[in-house]
């Protein structure tokens, strides 16, 4: 409320008068807080006790050379399923959405040619 009174005495306007200050909720995708790091993160103390160091999560920076190579090559080969597990065994908290997931399903249902030898 701060915030936006004051945006509003800098415009030169008057709040709730030339401007009005509504609430109208949270909107769909909106996030009430940001995480800055997740459970498996580490981070390591500094000379200041309200400031941490991120330490990231382990993976070995090593092995990122491999993981982009296979994710260009899923891409390359348009191989969404295995694309989508790739990401998940790399990143174990990537959620896809619900409209990858629903193509994905569809794409298991559409019928496969079958050729006879």
């Amino acid at each position: 409320m701060d915030l936006a009174r004051n945006l509003i005495l800098l415009s030169g306007l008057r709040p709730d008068e030339d401007i009005p200050i509504e609430f109208t909720g949270v909107r769909p995708g909106e996030k009430l807080y940001e995480e800055l790091n997740l459970f498996d993160e580490d981070t390591l103390p500094t000379a200041h006790e309200k400031i941490r160091i991120f330490a990231g999560n382990g993976l070995p920076a090593g092995n990122m050379a491999a993981y982009m190579e296979n994710l260009r090559r899923l891409c390359a080969s348009g191989d969404a399923r295995n694309l989508i597990l790739a990401l998940k065994e790399i990143l174990p908290d990537y959620n896809p959405s619900a409209f990858v997931l629903r193509r994905l399903l569809a794409d298991d249902e559409r019928p496969t040619a079958i050729t006879a030898a």
